[in-house]
C-alpha cells in the first residue's frame, strides 16, 4: 500500500528518474528563500509537497526535510524543486522497505539502565 502511494507520487510529478541517494537531505546545503528563478507552475511544487506531508505518517524518516521544504511552498524556486527531487530520489530507494512486525510477536518493552 505504500509504495503504491509512492507510485502514484512519482506518476503525478512525472518523476522517472531512476537515480537513487542514500541521504533525504544534503548535509552541506543552507536551506532558504531564494532569490533564484521561480518555478512557471507551483502547483506541482505544492501537490507533491503536500503529498509528502501526508506520507511523514509512515516513514518518518522524512519529516524535518519536508518540513523544510514547505516553508517555500508560498514562491518556490527550481532549488527549492531540487531538494523536492533530492526527497523522491531517496524515496525511490526505499520504497520497498518496511518493518514487519508479525502477530506472534511480543511487543514488550525491556528498558536497561545503569544507575552508576
Amino acid at each position: 500500500m505504500l509504495s503504491k502511494y509512492i507510485v502514484n507520487i512519482f506518476e503525478h510529478a512525472r518523476f522517472t528518474d531512476n537515480k537513487i541517494v542514500d541521504t533525504y537531505l544534503e548535509t552541506s546545503v543552507r536551506y532558504f528563500l531564494s532569490n533564484d528563478i521561480s518555478l512557471t507552475d507551483s502547483t506541482l511544487y505544492r501537490t507533491i509537497v503536500g503529498s509528502l506531508v501526508y506520507l511523514i505518517m509512515t516513514c518518518p524518516d522524512i519529516a524535518h526535510v519536508v518540513h523544510v521544504v514547505s516553508k517555500f511552498v508560498s514562491a518556490p524556486t527550481t532549488i527549492h524543486w531540487g531538494f523536492v527531487l533530492r526527497i523522491l530520489r531517496y524515496l525511490r530507494g526505499t520504497q520497498f522497505e518496511s518493518l514487519l512486525l508479525s502477530s506472534t510477536l511480543s511487543l514488550d518493552l525491556h528498558v536497561y539502565y545503569d544507575a552508576d
